[in-house]
């Protein structure tokens, strides 16, 4: 069963770097043919896909918010990372770290709180 657990403050002040990780078990991240990746839901609004980052290494961001993302893995430890950058209180949202196959996302994080204020 695999499983996915996020990590980081739950306050980050406005201009400021958010940083996020996720630990995984029960599968590796560099297992073939799986992504692992970012999701957020803002209050009162829809999911958002942030970033993905594959088995091979490759990452993919979405374009809206590209200029300000960074995701990034260490393999030893089993985990991936986020860094959002220059965040404003619309970044204000629940942050899932997500496992995609086939174009979904089949295992969630149970989602860990951010908030952007000062």
């Amino acid at each position: 069963q695999v499983q996915l657990r996020e990590s980081g403050p739950g306050l980050v002040e406005p201009s400021q770097t958010l940083s996020l990780t996720c630990t995984v078990s029960g599968g590796s991240i560099t297992t073939s043919f799986y992504a692992w990746g970012w999701i957020r839901q803002p209050p009162g609004k829809g999911l958002e896909w942030i970033a993905d980052i594959h088995s091979d290494g490759y990452t993919y961001y979405s374009p809206s918010l590209q200029s300000r993302t960074f995701i990034s893995r260490d393999t030893s430890k089993n985990q991936f990372s986020l860094q959002l950058r220059s965040v404003t209180p619309e970044d204000t949202a629940v942050y899932y770290c997500v496992r995609g196959v086939n174009w979904s996302y089949d295992y969630w994080g149970q989602g860990t709180q951010v908030t952007v204020s000062s």
